[in-house]
């Protein structure tokens, strides 16, 4: 049996537990206690049943029980203070009251037939400086201006993230506050950062105001506020001011060179870099196949106006693998051969650019099937900014499909971190539970792909690798019901054209053994 809650999985058969996708060191009489206090958490537990139950009814010091009662406390993130998930009733016994999700293959998020509501746990800080950046607030007359206000925040991430010295939260969590009243102790808690930085933009002719606080979490307070004001031309240098000083606010140890490098523009021209703001507000925009082609449009139009803007190259050839990925379209051999030219370019032109390089791995890994490539890609992205969620997430691809599992696992597990609240969460989740099934490791692959259906129950992708996780794992009732959920959204899938939807996977044993959890599981010839 699996028990999931927080970010934890709690696998009493197997007995080892998992924060995300690391695994944690737990002694022996801990896990014991920590299982006793889990599968009996309806009720509260005497001191005396827990002794008999986890020593055996042997005499036992209250010393002793508070020790190893701090320890299974301390395994899950949890403490004698704090009391979210293992609460002390005095006089009366202990009982564990966090929200738990159980499953032996089962991919439905119930106890019970109650809906667990989705919880975000508080996140640990790390071991440096942690920033996100909330969206900017749009104070122009025209609402139209809002692609400025988003693009200026995503172009500031992108500037802190070269900061080796800090950990920068990615821009898909930082917006999910957007158009929110939130209180900064609770962005704090939900992202896992000591600082807030937070603004508005005012466009008015062709003048800007910038207007920026930095906010500390733990207390709410401000460490450094600023108005800075210019022409819409000196827009990469405004955008620079604020980077600088947010930098010289939490991590003044950092050094010139680093800040220099954070200065290079990605176009001169203000008319092509507008067009490429405007497509990235589509690109972001995940469900949408128009508003993906309307993406693809505004790259191109920005590679017109300066055909040396190496991310719109970059981010035009991920529209295409964005079309191939969400079943959108079937790519022609002509639209292929275009993924190649842009990827071509973008790397050409974009030799020191990590977004330009991730975005075309991507492209590369997915649409030509190029995976020497698209991991040289990965490793260079990384190297220029290591902050970069979207290649770790890319690279977990990647790492999967060459057959090296437990490199995708720590790579998902990296841009989890970064991107805590990516609205394509179950997207990697499904990426590590096919990892955990390549590795062989059937039963924490169907309850990383259980978790990834609680984000999407139609996600197919988790779908199939849940009917073939469960299948290998020996839960059958469970892979049956998860493939004929699958064959209800895709009533044409067989085994025979399986591989049509599967990544680009080097290994054939690893599509072998893909189709031979599917076949247990009911799939059809």
């Amino acid at each position: 049996m699996r028990y999931f809650f927080d970010e934890f999985v709690f696998d009493a058969e197997r007995r080892e537990l998992y924060r995300g996708t690391d695994l944690v060191s737990v002694p022996p009489r801990v896990f014991d206690l920590l299982d006793y206090l889990i599968c009996n958490r309806e009720r509260v537990l005497s001191k005396e049943e827990i002794i008999k139950a986890v020593w055996n009814g042997r005499v036992v010091s209250d010393a002793a029980l508070t020790t190893r009662l701090n320890a299974a406390r301390n395994a899950i993130g949890d403490s004698g203070d704090e009391q979210r998930l293992i609460k002390t009733l005095p006089r009366k016994g202990y009982r564990f009251i966090g929200r738990v999700q159980e499953a032996q293959g089962d991919a439905d998020p119930t106890i019970a037939g109650r809906p667990i509501e989705p919880h975000q746990p508080a996140l640990r800080l790390p071991d440096k400086p942690s920033i996100a950046v909330l969206c900017f607030v749009n104070l122009s007359a025209d609402p139209e201006q809002e692609y400025l206000a988003d693009g200026m925040v995503d172009d500031i991430i992108t500037a802190l993230s070269h900061f080796k010295a800090l950990v920068v939260i990615a821009r898909n969590s930082s917006f999910t506050y957007k158009g929110r009243a939130v209180d900064v102790k609770q962005v704090g808690r939900e992202l896992g950062v000591r600082y807030v930085l937070e603004g508005s933009v005012r466009k008015a002719a062709n003048r800007i105001r910038i207007t920026a606080q930095l906010l500390d979490t733990a207390t709410g307070g401000h460490l450094w506020a600023n108005r800075i004001d210019g022409g819409l031309g000196d827009i990469f240098d405004l955008q620079d001011r604020v980077t600088e000083s947010v930098v010289a606010a939490i991590a003044p140890a950092v050094e010139k060179a680093e800040i220099e490098h954070t200065k290079r523009k990605p176009t001169e021209s203000l008319d092509a870099y507008a067009f490429y703001l405007r497509g990235m507000a589509k690109l972001y925009q995940f469900a949408s196949q128009r508003a993906n082609e309307e993406a693809l449009r505004l790259f191109y139009r920005a590679i017109e106006v300066d055909p040396d803007f190496a991310c719109a190259y970059g981010r035009a050839a991920s529209c295409f693998a964005r079309l191939k990925a969400d079943g959108w379209i079937v790519l022609t051999p002509n639209e292929i051969a275009e993924v190649v030219r842009l990827t071509r370019k973008a790397i050409e032109l974009g030799r020191d650019d990590a977004i330009a390089l991730a975005a075309s791995g991507w492209a590369l890994a997915f649409v030509v099937h190029d995976l020497g490539a698209a991991a040289d890609l990965m490793e260079r992205a990384l190297v220029l900014n290591s902050n970069l969620a979207e290649a770790w997430r890319f690279g977990g691809w990647v790492k999967s499909w060459l057959g090296e599992p437990e490199a995708a696992i720590e790579r998902f597990g990296r841009a989890m971190r970064l991107d805590p609240l990516d609205p394509r969460m179950g997207g990697m989740r499904s990426g590590v539970a096919h990892a955990y099934f390549f590795a062989g490791r059937y039963e924490e692959a169907a309850g990383w792909a259980a978790m990834a259906l609680r984000d999407n129950p139609n996600f197919q992708p988790a779908l199939r690798i849940a009917a073939a996780s469960n299948a290998m794992a020996g839960h059958m009732e469970q892979a049956r019901h998860l493939l004929a959920r699958l064959r209800e959204l895709n009533p044409t899938l067989v085994l025979s054209n399986l591989k049509d939807g599967l990544g680009p996977y080097q290994k054939a044993e690893n599509v072998s053994r893909y189709e031979e959890g599917l076949r247990q599981a009911g799939l059809p010839e």
